[in-house]
């Protein structure tokens, strides 16, 4: 699969622009990324920031019980009605770097939620500008972003209260259930498109800042229409309430490849998770994680069979008096089961940090010397 990158700086040499939108073009640079099992086909996952102003060596880049809903989809009118105030086109600059994304507002003091990568090239020293749907526009100031979730806080200087998207819960989304998505796909600003949740807990890695790499962790799979520009935009249920933030999509190559825009294979950030690291954002501009005190290795099909398991997690390092060592684990362990999960690569520590905090216990089985053992770990913060 193929997966651009966000950062504004040394895209790859055989980027494509993408078509023109509303009479400026739309470029998405992309590099090759392999994404975790859980997606299958072969398939390229895009970033779906949207770039504007021709060659730019970058990529900024339970339902209501209405009939609506139980025939399996959502009164679009009345929705885009009641959300798409709250919903807004997000451009930035800076320099020769220019973009646009989605944005929904989140607190009526003029709190907006979006997708760190949508802003992540004015972080220092760009501006950024936001579109309202009523077509007036201001400067917005960044709160804080995090990088490892892919979101970003902004706020404008709000006169008096600003429409917001209610914040649904992410936690009763079901399978199948119609929803509505808002933002600007390529620019187009207060664009509605419609379709049904059609997958839960997808765990999505995607290109972060400085060559890292993020976890969309337990992302919800839709296939409404999102395409490049939707980023940070809002994914709603019947009701209008806020269940997720579109952030990528899956796109099929070209000969050239360079993936297309949608084929109905979207994702975005659930609610519960974007909520509680924008809470975080507002109050201190900065996210605080939990960690486990590892550093820890996917055991290889061979190695894993010389150590008489399956597979697991190789741990290279303990940090001294770090959770995980406080618990009894060693260099040289292998962590088999981690939250009664198999903990088949590292993905599930990413899962694990992104969404507990410290404090919380996580049961932890391992086989040192042969011999299968269990602890609890007590997260702790990240020194």
């Amino acid at each position: 699969m193929n997966v651009p990158p966000n950062e504004p700086q040394d895209a790859p040499q055989n980027s494509r622009t993408g078509a023109p939108a509303n009479t400026r073009q739309v470029s998405t640079w992309f590099q090759r990324l392999p994404l975790s099992t859980v997606i299958a086909a072969a398939v390229a996952l895009a970033l779906i920031a949207g770039l504007a102003g021709g060659w730019i060596s970058s990529l900024l880049t339970r339902p209501a019980a209405t009939a609506a809903a139980l025939i399996g989809t959502c009164n679009a009118t009345d929705v885009a009605q009641g959300v798409l105030p709250g919903v807004v086109t997000v451009s930035i600059r800076n320099g020769n770097a220019s973009g646009v994304g989605s944005g929904v507002i989140v607190r009526k003091e003029g709190y907006i939620m979006t997708n760190n990568h949508v802003i992540a090239a004015a972080a220092n020293g760009g501006t950024i500008d936001v579109l309202f749907s009523d077509g007036h526009s201001a400067e917005v100031e960044l709160v804080g972003r995090d990088p490892k979730s892919d979101l970003a806080v902004l706020k404008i200087a709000a006169e008096k209260d600003l429409p917001t998207v209610k914040l649904g819960k992410s936690a009763d989304v079901r399978v199948g259930q119609p929803v509505v998505a808002l933002g600007a796909p390529l620019g187009l600003s207060s664009t509605v498109t419609a379709g049904i949740v059609s997958a839960l807990g997808r765990n999505v890695p995607v290109p972060s800042d400085e060559d890292t790499t993020a976890m969309l962790v337990g992302a919800i799979q839709t296939d409404a229409s999102i395409n490049p520009g939707n980023s940070g935009g809002a994914l709603v249920n019947c009701s209008g309430q806020l269940i997720g933030i579109n952030t990528a999509i899956a796109t099929i190559p070209n000969d050239l490849q360079v993936a297309s825009g949608s084929v109905g294979i979207g994702f975005a950030v659930p609610i519960d998770l974007a909520a509680r690291i924008t809470d975080q954002l507002i109050e201190t501009g900065t996210v605080a994680y939990p960690y486990f005190g590892v550093s820890a290795v996917p055991l290889p099909p061979q190695a894993a069979e010389a150590f008489g398991v399956d597979d697991g997690l190789y741990l290279q390092s303990v940090a001294p008096n770090g959770p995980a060592a406080e618990a009894g684990l060693q260099p040289g362990d292998i962590v088999t089961l981690l939250d009664n999960r198999p903990a088949t690569s590292t993905a599930v520590l990413a899962e694990v940090t992104l969404t507990r905090k410290a404090g919380d216990t996580v049961k932890v089985s391992y086989v040192r010397a042969g011999k299968t053992s269990s602890t609890t770990i007590t997260l702790g913060t990240l020194p």
